[in-house]
């Protein structure tokens, strides 16, 4: 018997000798179908060890056993009585209300999990670059930007960082001379992003760049060769290569990813419409669907 096995049996005797709701039962009662421990019961519904077991993890001290079986226990107990004083005083109409929920919910899960399987196996999932492009450009103007984005070029080094003269120098120049050389150096770096043409938020422009809070936002949303920022942990050399601000339209690089969601989402539910056809026409085909 395995240890979590051992201290579980352990627990379920303690709980049915020390709590006076739990039921010392006979497991083998021809009432009960299930062949295993109960270690509470409210009125004809048990709670046996199997689903005890289910809830209390492995390798815990036996005295944490008991007290989260306890709790587990006790919580069963309020939501089964809770439960059958509702059923008790539950009207019928009320009653009925429920019924026809439920078996709403139930119609829906399956008619759902049958669609999803479907769409699994018959929807094209492989986007084109084209047809990306051709989405964004008959789209656009649904595309508007709430936040402005940026375009940066920076490195971030410390205090005790020996080549920043050459550094400085390599980073305002426009030659690919220097850049290869300030590449060379980024070994050294905190942090930096020196060819990377992606777009990025104003917000996590602050969070990259910290001494940037400090400034007036009109200043950075503008386009700039160099500047240079420091704190207590080092020096910030930054270049505003882009700027767009809010309601331009947003970069197809950007929004890339979402365009291509948008465009599965709408094969969706083209392919649900195109399914639910196939399936009225060939249960009329079929003199399974009538109409009278």
């Amino acid at each position: 018997m395995s240890l979590k096995k051992s201290v579980l049996v352990l627990v379920a005797l303690v709980l049915l000798s020390s709590c006076e709701q739990i039921k010392s039962l006979d497991v083998f009662s021809k009432k009960e179908e299930r062949k295993e421990p109960i270690v509470a019961s409210v009125g004809e519904t048990n709670l046996y060890l199997s689903e005890l077991d289910e809830v209390i993890p492995n390798g815990i001290l036996e005295s944490d056993s008991i007290v989260l079986a306890k709790s587990y226990i006790n919580t069963w107990a309020k939501q089964q009585l809770l439960l059958q004083k509702a059923e008790e005083n539950i009207s019928e109409v009320n009653s009925n209300k429920i019924d026809e929920l439920i078996k709403t919910y139930r119609e829906s899960l399956y008619i759902n999990g049958y669609k999803e399987s479907l769409i699994k196996q018959q929807l094209d999932t492989v986007i084109s670059d084209e047809s990306i492009r051709n989405y964004y450009e008959n789209n656009k103007e649904n595309f508007k930007l709430n936040e402005e984005l940026l375009q940066i070029k920076f490195v971030y080094f410390g205090n005790d960082f020996l080549d920043k003269k050459e550094a400085i120098e390599k980073f305002k120049s426009n030659e690919e001379e220097d850049l290869e050389d300030l590449e060379a150096l980024t070994i050294n770096f905190k942090d930096y992003q020196l060819r990377d043409s992606s777009w990025i938020t104003y917000e996590k422009v602050l969070q990259k760049i910290p001494p940037f809070r400090y400034e007036i936002k009109e200043n950075l949303l503008k386009k700039s060769k160099f500047i240079k920022k420091e704190d207590s942990f080092g020096v910030y050399l930054v270049a505003v290569n882009n700027v767009l601000q809010r309601n331009d339209i947003a970069p197809l690089s950007y929004i890339e990813n979402n365009i291509k969601q948008l465009i599965l989402h709408k094969r969706k539910i083209e392919l649900v419409r195109d399914i639910e056809k196939t399936l009225i026409n060939d249960a009329i085909k079929n003199n399974e669907f009538k109409e009278y």
